[in-house]
């Protein structure tokens, strides 16, 4: 992989940070360009570092990570945001997720999955781990359970399901194009559309929102 993936970390614990940087070291297309201990430290770096990547913890002093990834996808929609926390409660990932991450992971993971996060996040715009899958599973069974046909007025067309379908399954523009047979550009035309109209702020908030609303089987 030729292409150099620029990375931020924003963590409170020094020694943490550190370590990941350490640990990410091996993988010469990876490089961090920015280090902050809060979110205010982040923000402020931002516009000169210009990261391609973020790993974010979420409690973090001044500004938090939840506040800051809101702030980083209004005013930087193009940089990925991968959340990094010890924070396991679903409810945490299914707000960071519709609010702008790209990706959750828990502080637990190991090297070689933070580094195929980044490069996903990279690539295809998200990253979801098995941890993320269980959770929009038992949330599209919940929902399922307990609201059989409250959405009835958000309708979506049957290109427009597939799209999301396929979505869900990790699939980049270009390989739904080919299943599809149509062109990519009309698949993230497709995508974006979805995105205005329901308000998701990237990839994975669509998805979310898709299985929330029982968009998809």
């Amino acid at each position: 992989m030729g292409t150099t993936i620029k990375v931020a970390i924003a963590d409170d614990h020094k020694i943490f940070r550190k370590g990941v940087i350490l640990s990410l070291r091996p993988y010469t297309n990876i490089k961090f360009v920015l280090e902050a201990e809060n979110g205010e430290e982040l923000l402020n770096g931002l516009a000169e570092a210009e990261p391609d990547v973020i790993l974010m913890d979420l409690r973090m002093p001044q500004k938090d990570g939840i506040e800051t990834t809101k702030a980083v996808s209004k005013a930087y929609p193009n940089i990925h945001i991968i959340v990094l926390t010890m924070y396991e409660d679903e409810r945490f990932v299914s707000h960071m997720m519709e609010n702008g991450a790209n990706g959750y992971l828990l502080k637990s993971a190991d090297p070689a999955e933070i580094k195929r996060a980044i490069i996903e996040v990279s690539e295809k715009g998200y990253y979801l781990n098995n941890f993320v899958n269980r959770i929009l599973l038992r949330k599209s069974h919940a929902r399922t359970k307990t609201i059989p046909s409250l959405n009835s007025e958000i309708v979506i067309s049957d290109r427009e399901k597939e799209v999301i379908r396929l979505l869900c399954m990790e699939l980049t523009a270009q390989e739904i194009a080919k299943k599809l047979e149509v062109s990519p550009r009309t698949v993230e035309a497709i995508k974006d559309r979805l995105m205005e109209r329901f308000g998701a702020k990237n990839t994975v908030g669509l998805v979310f929102f898709a299985v929330k609303n029982n968009l998809i089987d």
